[in-house]
């Protein structure tokens, strides 16, 4: 057999000990360094090359220290999946059942929060730890199909000897991750599971169509909490004077009168009414309404003003694969934003060169090219809506007060991975 690479169509139309066989043989000949009969599809490849960068024993088990049921719950309660499993349990729970496996829902860091179909599966998915509150990354349990569709971003079938850990050889999986559709944050992993005999490569199209349509009822969800929201605030700011937003609990932006329309505002984790500090507004008067609240800016708050030096710290997360981080804390509270691919590099830069960066030289470390300052400007121009308070400009760069903390990965490898940013890529290497 020629060094081809594998698909799943192509193990679907062999004998199922056949596909077994060169599974086992491909995994077996790739990990000890050889050439296999066949090349394994490369997001098996990858991932198991990151196992072999973690120091990954494939004979390990897959247990984990499950979650405390009080912290089970918690999570349950807070995850916006709460709202649409009705919509995953009916697109996949009774398939699962009848093909004798089973669903598995897990939250973004892969712990499961809720499993149902088949209960001899469910009984047999005990014996390798796929429970209620286990972990599920690949830094736990190796190659899977829920911890590689976190490690990835994007849907993957994972069969037999492609899992890493050789305790779950005889089982198959397709997993799907499922996005908030308002900013395409990671919520958690749709997966169905079950013995390698059940495999069946449209399943993963199956997970994939099930978790976009949970995706598709959560935006006409926030659609028409948004749309109950405006008709309350709609009149309360025609009487308003200035500029004021009404905005939901999450700080997405329902009516605004007197500024610049933006889709969403961060709040504190601590918000309440009364006279607060925004970074991105300045000093407000804080009012409740019907499934949100009405900011009123009171006084503007120049960049160099004592407002600017409410944040005191900004910590830079950049320690996981797929999702990046910033985090503002100061004397008027905290709050966190998850950032863009291009706005992760861009801050990182900042971080690295405290003493500031003209457009032209974020133009060289981001693309390599100083004549992109357009470009630059405009990224910046939509960083700086949020962040006013802790970057400042002519050079781009953080304020002095504020303390800068960058959380990079243990691999430097790892570091923005999809990045080609030469400044980005430079620090990868050391």
């Amino acid at each position: 057999m020629n060094n081809t690479q594998l698909d799943m169509k192509r193990l679907a139309a062999m004998d199922a000990a056949q596909a077994t066989r060169l599974l086992h043989r491909v995994r077996e000949e790739t990990l000890a360094g050889r050439t296999p009969p066949i090349a394994p599809r490369a997001v098996i490849d990858a991932s198991w090359q990151r196992m072999a960068r973690l120091g990954l024993d494939p004979d390990q088990g897959t247990n984990s220290v499950l979650l405390q049921r009080d912290e089970l719950e918690e999570r349950r309660r807070t995850t916006l999946l709460s709202e649409v499993m009705q919509t995953l349990s009916g697109g996949l729970a009774g398939i699962a059942d009848t093909s004798l496996q089973i669903m598995v829902v897990t939250d973004e860091h892969g712990r499961v929060l809720w499993r149902q179909g088949n209960l001899a599966v469910m009984r047999q998915a005990n014996g390798i730890c796929l429970e209620e509150g286990a972990a599920w990354t690949e830094h736990t349990t190796g190659t899977n199909a829920v911890g590689t569709a976190l490690a990835t971003g994007r849907a993957v079938q994972v069969h037999s000897a492609e899992h890493y850990v050789q305790a779950l050889h005889n089982w198959t999986c397709a997993a799907a991750p499922v996005h908030d559709p308002r900013d395409r944050r990671l919520l958690g992993i749709l997966d169905v599971s079950g013995p390698a005999s059940s495999f069946h490569p449209a399943m993963l199209a199956l997970v994939g169509s099930v978790a976009q349509l949970a995706e598709a009822e959560m935006r006409e969800r926030h659609l028409r909490s948004i749309e109950r929201l405006r008709s309350v605030a709609a009149p309360i700011l025609c009487r308003v004077g200035g500029r004021a937003v009404a905005v939901d609990t999450h700080g997405w932006t329902a009516a605004v009168t007197g500024l610049a329309p933006v889709d969403r505002i961060p709040l504190p984790k601590t918000f309440r009414s009364g006279r607060l500090w925004l970074p991105s507004l300045g000093l407000c008067a804080v009012e409740p309404l019907p499934g949100g609240w009405l900011l009123r800016v009171e006084e503007e708050t120049p960049a160099e003003e004592p407002g600017a030096a409410a944040a005191s710290r900004v910590v830079l997360d950049l320690s996981r694969p797929r999702r990046w981080t910033v985090s503002v804390s100061g004397a008027a509270g905290s709050w966190q934003q998850e950032l863009s691919p291009r706005h992760a590099e861009l801050l990182y830069v900042l971080a690295l060169h405290r003493d500031g960066r003209s457009a032209a030289e974020l133009a060289d470390d981001v693309f390599g090219d100083r004549t992109r300052t357009v470009t630059v400007r405009a990224e910046m121009s939509r960083v700086r809506r949020n962040l006013a308070g802790v970057l400042a400009h002519r050079p781009y760069r953080f304020r002095e007060e504020v303390a800068v903390e960058v959380l990079r990965p243990e691999n430097p490898a790892d570091l923005l991975p999809h990045s080609l940013a030469p400044a980005v890529r430079a620090g990868a290497s050391t």
